[in-house]
Order: structure tokens, then C-alpha cells, then sequence
């Protein structure tokens, strides 16, 4: 496993523990003799594993100030109580290593090591055993398994986040993420002073899409006007699928009057050039567009303020489809006509006009994750 280790102590707990740890397997070893100096190391590295020497000062203070942030949790602490104790004093100091022991994994250490050094020459040189090396082996692998699993574990729910934040079939962020992401961009806003926009967007006709070529045809209509939506907003701004055929976009740094003109355009956009399906169905669709912007007195998850995009997007809807209705003195941005044309090789399909609300209901083939 290619891992990280930083071992914090005094110089002659590194000269000792540096060459202990490289003889015992191959890691990438980081040292500092200060707990001031390691902190700023683990904030810029994430080391997987910390061994700290338990004699030094403020040494259980740098774990628990890892431990009480959660992006650095994760790492993996061992304290090692470096001791030179004769034979007969060990009984007598076994209380006071177990005391040590709590005191360590209270502070949020994960694994306390106590290690007797012995003369390993005829200099008096001192050193560890081999039996305490190969226990402090089992204790780096051992905690080097623990963030691996970790690590599994984050990349596994970023994955699964991934996954239940974004709509299969359009690709863009759901109704959930945006549920999430509203009141978090509020409350930037506000901290900010900031102007923050919604543009709701609803398909016009999109039943008689489905109902005249059914929902797979539906479907792949509506990947395309995400695409078309995607590609043509700010990289700051954000749609997402709201539901069925609606859409929401969330403006941020954005006030009620460039909220009006970026709903005008992605209304001309979408109108103006049709979406080519297959080879032989090019659609030419149109949509309906509410615009809000956010008011001191809006509730901070967003409801009011999207309460009253939607209710704009339906007024557009009802005075004829194809525009813009804003909260800006009820304006009115007609963008012509409402009628979708449908083109089949030769064949021109002309539905019905349907009646204000017809089309309101969702008729997707592929319902919102």
C-alpha cells in the first residue's frame, strides 16, 4: 500500500523511530520535532498515519485538535511512550503506562504504543527489540488498513452522492441537489449582499410530443434541451431538472432585470433552431419561462422565492406560452408564436392548441430520480 507517515518528536525519538519504521516496510516518512511545525504539515499533506512521541509537549493537544476536524479525522494517531525501565521498576509503573494509555485515546489517539528501550551495544546505544518492532509494525499496518477502508468508504459515498444528486436522463442536477443548493446559495447571498435570481422553465406542449411520438421520443427531446440549456448559461449559474419537463436555473450574483434577459434568451434559444431527434424528426419546441428574484423577506430555504418563479411560469403559460413573465411589474416579454411546429420528413403535424394547464402534468417517459 503506498502510505504516508509523519512521526513527530524529539531528535532522539526520530533518529530512533526514522530508521525503525524504514527497515520494517516502505513509506513515505515525513518528520517534525515540534506539534506547531506537524500541524501545518498534516493540513497540507493528510498524512495516513501520525506517530507521535508521547514525552513531547502539547503532544496529546495536536490529537485531539486532528481529531475535532473532520476533514482530518481520518488519520490515524499512534502515541509511543518511549521508556527505559529496569526489570524490577516495571510491575510498580504498569498502573502509571495504563493511565498514560487512556489518557492518549481520550485525546483522540487510536493506538497507544509503550516501548522499553534497551542497550543494543557495547556503548550503551539504545535501542528497541525485535519483538517491539514487529508489534509496531502490526500496529502501522493495522491503522494503514483502517484509513484505507476509509478512503474506500469516502469514495464510495461521493460516488453514491453523485448519483442520487443527479437526474439519469438529462444529467443535470435533480430536484434534490437543488432542494440542497437553494439555501445554501441564500445564504451566501444575503452574507454577501448579494442579488440572487430563479428562472423556472416548463416545456410547451410536451404531451402532445409524447402523444403524437411517444416518450422515448419525449425523452431524448428532453436530454437535448438540457444540453441546449447546459451549454448556454453562465459558468456560474446552475440548472438543474425540477421535475418532468420543468426546469429550474439558479442566477447567482443576479438581479430581477438580467434574470428577465437570460430567461429571454434561453427561450429564443431553445425556439430557435430545431432539435434534430433522428434523422428524419426535427422538433421545433418552445418554452415558458418565470422569473424571481430574492426579497429581504423571503424564507431562508427558498420556498417563497420559488413559489413566485412558478407562479410566473404558469402565468406565462396561460397567456400564451412561448414567454417571459417576471415579477418586475407583471412584465410581459412576448417572444411570438406559442404553436410548436413538428417536422417529419415531409409531414407537418400541427396539434391542437391545448387549453392553459393541459400540458401542466408531467408526461416524461423517464420520471425524475
Amino acid at each position: 500500500m503506498d502510505a504516508s507517515i509523519l512521526i513527530v518528536g524529539s531528535s532522539g525519538f526520530l533518529a530512533l523511530f526514522l530508521e525503525t519504521i524504514q527497515s520494517l516496510t516502505q513509506f513515505t516518512l515525513e518528520a517534525a520535532s515540534e506539534p506547531r511545525d506537524a500541524i501545518s504539515i498534516v493540513q497540507a499533506q493528510q498524512p495516513d498515519l501520525l506517530i507521535l512521541e508521547a514525552a513531547l509537549p502539547e503532544c496529546l493537544d495536536l490529537c485531539h485538535q486532528i481529531k475535532s476536524q473532520s476533514q482530518l479525522a481520518w488519520i490515524y494517531c499512534i502515541v509511543v511512550d518511549e521508556q527505559a525501565l529496569p526489570v524490577d521498576q516495571q510491575a510498580a509503573l504498569r498502573q502509571q503506562l495504563a493511565e498514560a494509555e487512556a489518557n492518549a485515546l481520550t485525546s483522540g489517539a487510536d493506538a497507544y504504543f509503550a516501548v522499553n528501550s534497551v542497550a543494543v551495544d557495547p556503548t550503551g546505544t539504545t535501542g528497541v527489540t525485535e519483538a517491539q518492532k514487529l508489534l509496531l509494525k502490526a500496529k502501522i499496518q493495522a491503522g494503514l488498513r483502517q484509513v484505507q477502508t476509509h478512503r474506500e468508504l469516502m469514495r464510495t459515498n461521493d460516488i453514491l452522492s453523485a448519483i442520487a444528486l443527479t437526474d439519469p436522463l438529462t444529467e443535470l442536477n435533480n430536484r434534490r441537489a437543488f432542494e440542497w443548493e437553494l439555501p445554501r446559495q441564500i445564504q451566501n447571498a444575503r452574507i454577501r449582499e448579494m442579488p440572487i435570481s430563479l428562472i423556472m422553465l416548463d416545456v410547451d406542449y410536451f404531451k402532445d410530443i409524447n402523444d403524437t411520438y411517444g416518450h422515448l421520443v419525449g425523452d431524448n427531446a428532453l436530454k437535448l434541451i438540457a444540453a441546449r440549456l447546459r451549454h448556454n448559461l453562465r459558468f456560474y449559474d446552475t440548472p438543474f431538472r425540477y421535475g418532468g419537463e420543468e426546469f429550474v436555473v439558479i442566477l447567482s450574483d443576479t438581479d430581477g432585470h438580467e434574470a428577465v434577459a437570460i430567461a429571454q434568451r434561453l427561450c429564443r434559444l431553445i425556439s430557435s433552431q430545431p432539435f434534430a431527434i433522428r434523422a428524419s424528426l426535427d422538433l421545433t419546441i418552445t418554452i415558458s419561462a418565470g422569473s424571481a428574484t430574492l426579497l429581504p423577506s423571503d424564507d431562508a430555504r427558498g420556498t417563497s422565492l420559488l413559489n413566485r418563479a412558478d407562479q410566473n411560469m404558469l402565468r406565462a403559460k396561460a397567456l400564451g406560452r412561448n414567454q417571459v413573465i417576471s415579477s418586475l411589474e407583471d412584465e410581459n416579454l412576448d417572444l411570438g408564436p406559442s404553436q410548436p411546429d413538428f417536422t417529419e420528413e415531409d409531414e407537418t403535424v400541427n396539434p391542437e392548441s391545448s387549453q392553459p394547464g393541459d400540458d401542466g402534468e408531467s408526461e416524461s417517459g423517464e420520471s425524475e430520480a
